[in-house]
C-alpha cells in the first residue's frame, strides 16, 4: 500500500514525466545518437518539445532538428516564437517548410510564414500549392495583430433554411472539415452570418426542424482588421467559444477559436509585463548584440530623467552641504515614492488592457488611488519621522522627512494611475512608456519636498 504522504498528484506525474522525457533527450543529444534522439523526442508532446527547443543552443538545436527530419511535427512549428522559430525554418529549408505549412490551419500557418523574409516567403509560397498559396498570401496581407491574421480560414458553415438532418447528412460526407469546431455558422443567401448554432443543441434537436429555428443570432462579429486585444475582450466578456469573423461587406470571411485568443491573451500579458521593464518578450533568445540594442534606447531615457532629478539636487546643494543627513535620507524618499508608483502603475496598465478602467470610472479609480497614497503616506510618515528623530535626535528633520513622505506618496499614487490613462487617451501604449515618466515623478517630486522642505524650515 502507498503511503498517503507519498501519493502524487497527476499534476506531479505529468510534471515528472516531462523532466525524465526532457533528460532522455538532453542526453541523446550529448551522446549524438540520432535514433536515441527521435526515439526520445517522440514521447514529448508537441508544445514541451517546443519548450525543450527553445532552451537549448545553436548546435543542440541543429542536431535535434536534422534528427527528427521528417517525423518533425508540424505543429511544432506554431509553438515555437521569435528567434526560435526563425532558427528552425532555416535548418529545415522552404521545401520542408511548405510541406509543414500545408498541414497546418491556416492562422496557424500564417503565423509562422510571417517568421520568414520577403524572399523566403515567395520560396516558400512557390512549393504550397495554389489554393494554399492563395490563403496564406490573403492572411498576410491582413495587417499584423488584426483578427484577419488570428482567424482560420475553414469554416463550417451551412445556410439558415437547412434542416438539421441535412446539416449531419453534410458532416459525414464532406472530407474537408476543421479538426476541432464546437459551433456551426449560419450564413444567409449572400453568404453574411446571421447566427451560430452550438453541436450539443444541434445533436439534441428534431432532425427536421430547420437551423435558422434554434439557431442564436449573431451578436459579436468580428471585422477582420479588429486589433487582437479588442478580439481578446470580446472572447473574455461575452464567454465566446468562437466568432464569425466578416469583410467590409459583412460577408463570412473566416472564424476565430477560443484557443487561438487564449494564445493572445497570454502574448498580451507577456508583452505588457516585458514592456514596463523596457525589454521585448523574446529577450532570452537574442543574441547579446540584439539584446544591449533593444534595452540601451529605453536605459537612455532613463538617463535623460535622472539628470533631471539630479538638477533637482542640484539646486538645493547649499542646504546638503549644511545637513548632512538630507544626503543619507533623501534617497529613502524616492524609493519609497517609487515602488508605490509601481504597485500603481501595474495594476493601471493592466486594468486598461482588459477595459476595468475606462472612462465611466477613472475619476473614482484617482480618487481611490489618491486616498490610498495619503494613507500610506501618513502611516510611513510616522515610522520614517520617529526613525529621523531617533538617528539624528532632530525632531525637525524627522518632521520634514515624514512630511515629504506624504507628499510624494499620493504624487507616486496620482502619477501611478494618470500617467498610463494619459497616454491611452493619447493612443500611447501605456506600457511601454509609463514607467520612465513615473519614475521622473517619484524622483523631482520625492527630491523637490524633501530638500525644499528642509530649505524652508531647517536652515
Amino acid at each position: 500500500m502507498v503511503e498517503p504522504h507519498l501519493r502524487e498528484s497527476p499534476e506531479e506525474r505529468s510534471a515528472g514525466l516531462e523532466v525524465d522525457l526532457h533528460a532522455d533527450v538532453v542526453a541523446a543529444l550529448d551522446a549524438e545518437d540520432r535514433d536515441a534522439i527521435r526515439a526520445s523526442a517522440g514521447e514529448l508532446h508537441v508544445a514541451d518539445l517546443a519548450d525543450l527547443i527553445e532552451q537549448l543552443g545553436h548546435d543542440g538545436r541543429r542536431l535535434l532538428i536534422e534528427a527528427l527530419g521528417s517525423d518533425l511535427d508540424p505543429e511544432l512549428l506554431s509553438e515555437l516564437h521569435g528567434p526560435v522559430l526563425t532558427e528552425v525554418l532555416d535548418l529545415i529549408g522552404p521545401r520542408e517548410a511548405a510541406a509543414a505549412l500545408s498541414q497546418l490551419e491556416t492562422d496557424d500557418a500564417v503565423y509562422v510564414l510571417n517568421e520568414f523574409d520577403d524572399e523566403q516567403q515567395r520560396e516558400v509560397l512557390a512549393e504550397l500549392p495554389a489554393e494554399d498559396r492563395q490563403a496564406l498570401q490573403a492572411g498576410l496581407a491582413y495587417p499584423e495583430d488584426s483578427a484577419g491574421r488570428l482567424m482560420q480560414r475553414d469554416v463550417v458553415a451551412v445556410a439558415d433554411f437547412w434542416s438539421i438532418g441535412r446539416t449531419l447528412e453534410y458532416f459525414r460526407r464532406e472530407a474537408d472539415l476543421p479538426d476541432r469546431f464546437y459551433e456551426i455558422i449560419v450564413i444567409d443567401g449572400e453568404r453574411r452570418p446571421v447566427g451560430t448554432l452550438p453541436l450539443d443543441r444541434m445533436l439534441r434537436t428534431n432532425a427536421d426542424l430547420p437551423i435558422g429555428m434554434i439557431m442564436e443570432p449573431a451578436e459579436h462579429l468580428v471585422p477582420v482588421d479588429m486589433d487582437q486585444e479588442e478580439v481578446a475582450f470580446l472572447f473574455q466578456q461575452y464567454r465566446l467559444m468562437s466568432a464569425a469573423v466578416v469583410d467590409r461587406d459583412g460577408r463570412l470571411a473566416g472564424v476565430i477559436m477560443a484557443d487561438d485568443v487564449a494564445d493572445v491573451i497570454e502574448e498580451e500579458v507577456e508583452e505588457d509585463a516585458m514592456l514596463l521593464g523596457g525589454v521585448a518578450e523574446t529577450d532570452i533568445q537574442e543574441t547579446v548584440w540584439t539584446t544591449t540594442r533593444t534595452r540601451f534606447s529605453w536605459l537612455f531615457v532613463n538617463l535623460g530623467t535622472a539628470f533631471l532629478a539630479s538638477a533637482v539636487i542640484g539646486m538645493f546643494d547649499a542646504a546638503i552641504e549644511k545637513i548632512v543627513a538630507l544626503a543619507v535620507l533623501m534617497p529613502i524618499v524616492a524609493s519609497m515614492g517609487g515602488n508605490a508608483a509601481t504597485q500603481t502603475l501595474t495594476v493601471a496598465v493592466r486594468t486598461l488592457a482588459t477595459r476595468e478602467l475606462t472612462a465611466a470610472n477613472a475619476r473614482r479609480v484617482v480618487v481611490k488611488e489618491a486616498m490610498v497614497g495619503a494613507i500610506n503616506g501618513f502611516v510611513f510618515a510616522a515610522i520614517v519621522g520617529g526613525i529621523g528623530f531617533a538617528w539624528f535626535g532632530d525632531w525637525e528633520l524627522g518632521a520634514v522627512f515624514g512630511l515629504s513622505m506624504i507628499i510624494n506618496m499620493i504624487a507616486a499614487a496620482l502619477a501611478g494611475v494618470l500617467v498610463p490613462v494619459t497616454l491611452d487617451r493619447l493612443g500611447v501604449d501605456p506600457a511601454v512608456a509609463s514607467g520612465v515618466f513615473v519614475t521622473t515623478v517619484t524622483d523631482v517630486v520625492g527630491f523637490f519636498a524633501f530638500l525644499g522642505l528642509a530649505a524652508l524650515l531647517l536652515l
